[in-house]
Formats: structure tokens, C-alpha cells, sequence
């Protein structure tokens, strides 16, 4: 005796085809990891510019020598600490510019451009920093207040406090990207399932309908 198969109802939920998820895993290719590599040279090299600004426009302190010790001109000043909101607030700029410039050139962002826009940032940071440094006053305060005289004020060499404000540009830069990225990235479209795709079933004809129960 052959069993009545019962066909099936357009009703009925769809079957997802086995082996194929829902959600396809990020696929990387080389051009994104060369992308990665260049937008990580490119930021760590503008922390040059970090360092050219913050040792043009950082407040300087002033220490002045009596012959036989250095002291602080003015125990009040809030140079020192100016130093260190100006290189955060330089560092926070620039991490804003280059979110937007790495946002802009690449609008489907991707882990390698953040990877490359967080390792850049930091070099930047970095290179801003000694390099700021390097082009201030020199760190020897003997040999200055030799040079300047007994009771003759001279600028104080530049110090960063705080090294905290040297995760602001990548901070700054690396989570203004992930929120344009997230907000503004082209979509690509869902993929249709097979069975919408193929339409609706066609309709049973009446030979095809297994045996009504008799009442």
C-alpha cells in the first residue's frame, strides 16, 4: 500500500538550505590590508605636524638662577600644565581630521583602515611628542642658566605631564571613524532566499489532492 504524501502548504514556513548562514563572515582581501598599511604611514607621519604646532604654540614656563640653584620665576604660572592641554587639544584636531580624511576615502571602511587609523595614531602621537621636545628649549637647565645669567629669566624646556593625552588622537580618531562608518557606509543589499525569489508555488490541481475523508 503506498503512504499518501501530503504536498506542501504555501503556508508552511520556508527551509533555509543547509551549509549556507545567514550572515557571511567579512572577507579581506590584499587590497584592503595595502589600504590598512598606507593610511597608517600616512597619519603617522602627520604627527610631524603635531610636534611643529605644539612647540609654536605651547605656553613656555619660565625658570630664573640664583648662581646656585634653578627655580620656577613664578610659582603660579599655569604654563606647565597649558603645555599639556595643548598638545591634547592639537592631538584631538588632528585625530578629527584624519577620521574624516580616512572616512572620505574610503566610505566602506573595514578592520584593516581602523587597525591602520589606531597604529598611525599612536606613532603620530608619539612623533609629535619628542619631536616637540627636540624643537623646544633645551632640557639642560644648567648650561641655560649659565647662558642666561645669574637672575635672568629663561624659557623652561617643554614637558608633557600628563602622558594620558597621547591616546587622544587615537581615541578621538579611531572612534569618529567607527560612528561615520556606522552612520554613512554604503549598504550592501540582503540577498533574497531562494524561495522568494522563486515566487509563489503553483496551484494544486484537483488530481493531485490526496482523498477527502468521507463524512
Amino acid at each position: 500500500m503506498t503512504e499518501a504524501v501530503t504536498p506542501p502548504s504555501p503556508f508552511d514556513p520556508p527551509s533555509l538550505p543547509p551549509g549556507k548562514p545567514g550572515d557571511a563572515a567579512p572577507v579581506v582581501t590584499a587590497q584592503d590590508i595595502r589600504d590598512g598599511a598606507a593610511v597608517a604611514l600616512v597619519v603617522g607621519v602627520a604627527g610631524v605636524l603635531l610636534g611643529l604646532l605644539w612647540a609654536w604654540l605651547a605656553p613656555r614656563a619660565q625658570y630664573v638662577s640664583n648662581g646656585q640653584a634653578v627655580f620656577l620665576r613664578s610659582t603660579e604660572s599655569e604654563a606647565r600644565i597649558g603645555a599639556d592641554g595643548t598638545f591634547f587639544l592639537l592631538a584631538t584636531g588632528l585625530g578629527v581630521l584624519s577620521a574624516i580624511a580616512v572616512f572620505l576615502w574610503r566610505r566602506t571602511g573595514g578592520v584593516p583602515l581602523v587597525v591602520g587609523l589606531g597604529v598611525g595614531s599612536v606613532f603620530a602621537a608619539l612623533v609629535g611628542w619628542r619631536l616637540g621636545l627636540w624643537l623646544g628649549p633645551s632640557s639642560d637647565l644648567a648650561a641655560s642658566a649659565l647662558k642666561a645669567g645669574k637672575g635672568v629669566p629663561f624659557e623652561a624646556p617643554l614637558q608633557l605631564l600628563a602622558h594620558g593625552v597621547l591616546l587622544a588622537w587615537p581615541m578621538v580618531a579611531v572612534a569618529l571613524h567607527l560612528g561615520l562608518t556606522a552612520l554613512w557606509s554604503p549598504r550592501e543589499p540582503e540577498p533574497v532566499p531562494e524561495w522568494v525569489a522563486a515566487g509563489p508555488p503553483p496551484p494544486l490541481h484537483a488530481d493531485e489532492v490526496g482523498p477527502q475523508p468521507s463524512s
